[in-house]
């Protein structure tokens, strides 16, 4: 299963002729690829998957997906499946 986060994009620069950006999750900041989107904005909201921008997206998608991952988070849903039963074992 792949897992693709929406942030904001505060800043976008250059480095090694490749168009870099910073991107804030919640209270988290990365640096992100931003090769599929070079001519992205400040404020605009991107999907990025493992440190690529892979997509964007309006505030209110971006808004409405962050608040499904916090239900999953807080509903324990990624770890509902508890080894033994994922590698076919009886408990």
């Amino acid at each position: 299963m792949c897992l693709a986060v929406p942030g904001e994009l505060l800043e976008s620069y250059d480095r090694e002729g490749m168009k870099y950006g910073r991107v804030r999750f919640g209270s988290v900041t990365r640096e992100v690829c931003l090769y599929a989107f070079p001519d992205a904005l400040k404020g605009e909201f991107l999907l990025v998957h493992v440190g690529f921008a892979i997509a964007r997206i309006d505030r209110v998608e971006a808004e409405r997906t962050l608040s499904v991952l916090l239900e999953l988070e807080q509903g324990d849903a990624f770890g509902a499946i508890e080894p033994s039963a994922a590698q076919g074992g009886s408990g």
